[in-house]
């Protein structure tokens, strides 16, 4: 009798799984909200192990006030900022996160001659693109001499977790840290079982897997004169990260001439050339966002070459007097349409 049973029981679990398994029906779901002095946007396709909506936005949330956490530099008890306040000389243990987004940064530093570098936030915060209230002010010259005396990722060193200074240096990771923020965010959805989804963090993505109706997603790159709803190229993709930088949103005019937030760390002032945006596709959201602010602070010609040299898939809008003119990399031609 006893066995009778078992074998019902098991009988009527498997015809339950195999009931929700055939009457499963996928469905486009998508959330959004506050991070980073910015917005995120995920969209998912569901499946049968895929957790309901609010729980996985819970853990999303989570994620991203952890980021915050580590590498905000409005927050003053944020990891990064408690390393900036300590003096000349000083050394800490730093968490895995912060190891590997700085250590990836000072990469970029390093193959880029300073062109990107990761100390650059004192001269952000001069120009007034940083933390606090934004004056729209040209900064004297000797201000401006002053700040680059602060600036100098050779003066940072990192061994496996232990950071130092050398210097009076300001660490500023916003340039790549949306990116970690995306990667994050897709290393917790593909923990709770959602293998196809968008990602997106202030224009930051990552995707992976297939839109519902089984194509690849289509992520537009925004058209400088256009507004968010114009796209000048559309990106067909699947397990990508794609990261944009441009001067056209963030900037501040003063007597007719127009600053950008972008910041040459080798002069100390905005960038003056007319590549006005940079689209990089990567296997990782992090190294994408880094490599988009490089490319863009090196120029079109420059920047360029850079990207021929490394491999990196880039696409580039370069202002003209009348419109803009595309170049991309070798990398990156697989992705132009026809």
């Amino acid at each position: 009798m006893r066995n009778k049973f078992l074998l019902l029981l098991v009988a009527v679990i498997l015809v339950t799984i195999l009931f929700k398994a055939v009457s499963f029906s996928p469905e486009l779901v998508s959330f959004s909200g506050p991070t980073m002095g910015t917005t995120y946007t995920v969209k998912y396709v569901t499946n049968a192990s895929s957790p309901d909506r609010e729980s996985l936005k819970a853990d999303v949330d989570e994620t991203l006030i952890h980021v915050n956490k580590l590498m905000s530099t409005y927050d003053p008890n944020s990891e990064l900022s408690l390393f900036n306040k300590l003096p000349a000389g000083s050394s800490v243990r730093v968490t895995d996160e912060m190891a590997y987004v700085l250590g990836e940064a000072l990469e970029l530093s390093k193959i880029t001659d300073g062109k990107y570098d990761v100390t650059v936030g004192p001269l952000v915060n001069l120009w007034g693109f940083g933390p606090g209230e934004h004056k729209d002010t040209v900064p004297s010259e000797a201000d401006i001499e002053e700040a680059k005396n602060k600036v100098g990722f050779q003066h940072i060193s990192l061994e496996d977790r232990e950071l130092s200074k050398a210097t009076d240096v300001y660490v500023d990771l916003s340039s790549i840290a949306k990116g970690f923020g995306v990667d994050e965010v897709a290393r917790t959805l593909t923990a709770s079982g959602v293998t196809d989804f968008l990602v997106e963090v202030g224009g930051e993505i990552r995707v992976s897997g297939f839109k519902l109706d089984g194509k690849k997603w289509h992520i537009g790159v925004e058209a400088p004169a256009g507004g968010h709803n114009i796209a000048q190229r559309i990106i067909e993709a699947d397990n990508v990260a794609i990261a944009t930088s441009g001067d056209y949103r963030n900037y501040f005019e003063k007597n007719g001439v127009r600053y950008s937030h972008t910041i040459d760390p080798t002069t100390g002032k905005p960038i003056t050339h007319r590549l006005v945006s940079v689209t990089v596709v990567d296997s990782n959201t992090t190294r994408a966002d880094g490599l988009a602010t490089a490319i863009t602070v090196l120029g079109p010609e420059q920047g360029l070459e850079f990207a021929e040299d490394n491999d990196i898939a880039a696409y580039m809008l370069v202002k003209e007097d009348f419109g803009f003119k595309e170049q991309y990399s070798s990398a990156f031609a697989p992705y132009v349409e026809n």
